[in-house]
C-alpha cells in the first residue's frame, strides 16, 4: 500500500469513527426520557494497519448525559471535517502525482 493511499484508508476509518460518535450522541439525546435507558457508548483504539477501530458499548448504568452529548456531537463534526480534509489533500496530491508521471 502506497503512502497515498494509506493516508486516505486512515482518514476514511476517521470519518467513519466520527459518523459513529455523532450517531450514538443523537440516539442518546433522542432517547434520553426513556425510562430505564442505558447510552450508547463509542470506544474507539488504533486499528493495527493505521486508522481507528471503532464499537459501540452499552452503558453500565441507566441515564443521561445530555451535556457530554451535546459535546460530542460538537467533537465529532470537528472529527469528520478534519479527516475530510486529509482526505481531499491526499486525493489532490494523487491526482498531482499521476499528472506529474504522464
Amino acid at each position: 500500500m502506497n503512502a497515498i493511499s494509506s493516508v486516505s484508508s486512515i482518514s476514511l476509518s476517521g470519518m467513519q469513527a466520527a459518523q459513529t460518535r455523532l450517531q450514538a450522541s443523537a440516539h442518546n439525546i433522542a432517547n434520553s426520557a426513556t425510562t430505564g435507558f442505558h447510552r450508547e457508548e463509542v470506544v474507539q483504539q488504533a486499528a493495527p494497519a493505521g486508522g481507528v477501530d471503532t464499537r459501540i458499548e452499552r452503558a453500565a448504568v441507566p441515564g443521561d448525559q445530555m451535556v457530554a452529548d451535546a459535546v460530542d456531537q460538537i467533537a465529532a463534526k470537528q472529527a469528520f471535517m478534519a479527516n475530510l480534509a486529509v482526505f481531499k489533500s491526499s486525493n489532490n496530491m494523487l491526482g498531482a502525482l499521476l499528472d506529474t508521471k504522464a
